[in-house]
């Protein structure tokens, strides 16, 4: 057996159990015997993450959950294998149900053409649909559900007590997870979804990549105004709701206006 490494008591990363980077944030969330997994990532990496849960001996009979943050395929992949190991029921939000049981492999990032990406993605059943304000029961303690919508429309956040396992809202950076239009991003969503955190009392951020960190208001401000100044901006294409470039544009060229700023009479329709 193993000596079990928690970050806090009652969550184990298992990238960090393990000593190395296995994949996105992996983590075992328990109380007594029982416990769930939020996120599972690659396939290839399932067999893994299963061996390293039974060396450090916890029953794989008593996992109550197989949780998935949102449908993108890094964090997925691997659920419809996880699944068939463990025989625990899967959890997501709705917006995700239809790309995991149909393996949408477009808007889970699976197919990315221009970049080479090409992987599969096995479906999967998934069991409960869970949204904002459910709970779910580890032992005698419960995770508390937030539906942070913004990275995807999907997008889910799990507070433990005084820890958020944040998904791939805000990384210890500053950064946030990709924006992009094909799979349910939106601004205005993920500045209410960084603005619900900061204004919890949630002391420690547990992403879905990188590092666990301690809250930082001044930190999710940043991140905040940066994405409102995407809100006018060509930057993420649809994901902004208005580009006031083109107002501005449409009254040039009504106006006749050469760069030179002498307005010129419109040329006549024919």
């Amino acid at each position: 057996m193993l000596e079990r490494r928690p970050l806090f008591p009652g969550v184990i990363e298992m990238n960090h159990q393990a000593g190395w980077r296995i994949g996105c944030s992996v983590y075992l969330v328990h109380d007594q015997n029982d416990w769930v997994l939020i996120d599972i990532g690659y396939e290839d990496n399932v067999e893994e993450i299963v061996e390293l849960i039974r060396q450090i001996d916890f029953p794989l009979s008593q996992c109550r959950g197989l949780i998935a943050t949102h449908a993108d395929v890094d964090h997925i992949q691997g659920l419809a294998k996880a699944k068939a190991i463990l025989k625990a029921p899967v959890l997501a939000h709705p917006k995700a149900i239809e790309s995991l049981e149909q393996g949408d492999r477009i808007k889970t990032f699976a197919e990315i053409a221009a970049q080479h990406v090409h992987l599969d993605l096995p479906p999967v059943k998934i069991d409960r649909a869970i949204v904002d304000d459910d709970t779910i029961k580890i032992g005698n303690r419960q995770l508390e559900v937030w539906h942070t919508p913004g990275h995807t429309d999907s997008q889910l956040a799990f507070r433990f007590g005084n820890l958020l396992l944040s998904g791939d809202n805000i990384y210890r950076d500053g950064s946030v997870g990709a924006i992009d239009a094909h799979h349910g991003s939106d601004i205005p969503a993920f500045i209410g979804s960084l603005k619900r955190i900061a204004a919890s009392d949630v002391e420690w951020l547990l992403p879905s990549h990188g590092p666990v960190f301690r809250k930082d208001d001044q930190l999710l401000a940043r991140t905040i105004e940066r994405l409102e100044g995407y809100l006018t901006l060509a930057d993420f294409g649809t994901c902004a709701p208005h580009w006031p470039l083109m107002d501005e544009w449409d009254r040039e060229l009504a106006e006749g206006r050469l760069p030179t700023s002498r307005p010129q009479p419109a040329s006549p329709l024919r």
